[in-house]
């Protein structure tokens, strides 16, 4: 279940040191939020974060140079017309870029309204990119899946399966050959956008594989800072199974690409099963090739019903 809040507080704190910004009004209002059902709807970070030539209500408006030369370019009266405006559509905070200076009327008016303001020197368009990407990953939709997340040749992988089949175990022999470890156990993913999920190690097990008979090792220890990896784009399931499993619920050979639904986006799956004497490292490895083929197009086993298919056209013409 994803977050429906972020306070005005817990925002300047995370760009504090990035965008060097200052608070300059509202110092009462640090829990301002932003509103629960503009987050809701809001399909992305850019649903939340408002320029000031058309103001939707409760987003977090960026006032650049321009802006504020359009806040001073008029008579009194018009200055207070559109500054009253601003704070009638209850934006969660104010942000003044480019080091600009805030008007009076402005800054009276945020006191007043006890909306949070900030300064800083950056450009208005740099703190747009920085609020919307923060927001977009702070309001994404997220669960834990069980399993081990791996960065296996560049793909990040997840490696499910039943409980005793060797997991751990697995994740292990691929880390001595040269692979990364995400997260053991619990993995948390995040949707940041319509197509992508990306998972990352809660920070209780952060750089630790639990193997059976041994106990919990710290990778990162052991095998080097190389061997960890704090977050991976998720491409990839692969999930073992006993034979048993494998020989009533899957096919040999699958028509089309297994893929299997993570909050909302199909993501690749292979299915291996696992019995004695199987070298499962060796076929994870295989798998995520073969992978990385089909997302460049290339599909083997279409490719081999093709060649199918003209072997017994020329068989029929040949009789």
């Amino acid at each position: 279940m994803k977050p429906n809040f972020v306070s005005a507080d817990a925002l300047f704190e995370e760009f504090r040191t990035s965008l060097k910004w200052e608070w300059v009004a509202g110092l009462g209002a640090s829990e301002r939020r932003f509103d629960e059902v503009a987050v809701s709807a809001a399909r992305s970070g850019a649903d939340l974060v408002g320029y000031l030539n058309y103001i939707h209500p409760y987003r977090a408006q960026v006032l650049g140079q321009r802006e504020i030369a359009y806040l001073l370019n008029g008579s009194h009266a018009d200055c207070q017309r559109r500054v009253a405006r601003i704070v009638t559509l209850e934006p969660p905070v104010l942000v003044l870029a480019d080091g600009q200076t805030a008007p009076d009327a402005l800054l009276s008016m945020c006191e007043r309204a006890q909306l949070p303001m900030f300064s800083t020197r950056e450009s208005s368009a740099f703190v747009i990119d920085v609020l919307r990407t923060y927001l977009s990953k702070h309001f994404a939709d997220r669960t834990t899946m069980h399993g081990v997340f791996m960065d296996i040749l560049g793909l990040g992988v997840l490696i499910t399966g039943e409980s005793g089949l060797g997991k751990s175990e697995l994740g292990l022999e691929l880390i001595s050959r040269g692979q990364g470890l995400v997260a053991d156990d619990a993995v948390d993913l995040y949707r940041i956008s319509q197509t992508t999920i990306e998972g990352k190690c809660p920070d209780l097990l952060q750089n630790l594989l639990e193997v059976r008979g041994i106990g919990l090792l710290d990778i990162r220890a052991i095998f080097g800072e190389t061997a960890v990896r704090r977050k991976m784009r998720l491409k990839l399931i692969v999930h073992l199974v006993r034979k048993e499993t494998m020989e009533r619920e899957y096919e040999r050979l699958p028509y089309e690409p297994l893929t299997q639904d993570v909050l909302g986006v199909p993501v690749l799956k292979v299915v291996i099963q696992v019995v004695a004497g199987r070298n499962i490292a060796v076929l994870v490895e295989a798998a995520v090739r073969n992978t990385v083929l089909q997302l460049r197009g290339i599909d083997t086993y279409q490719e081999f019903v093709e060649r199918h298919r003209r072997a017994m056209d020329q068989n029929g013409n040949g009789n």
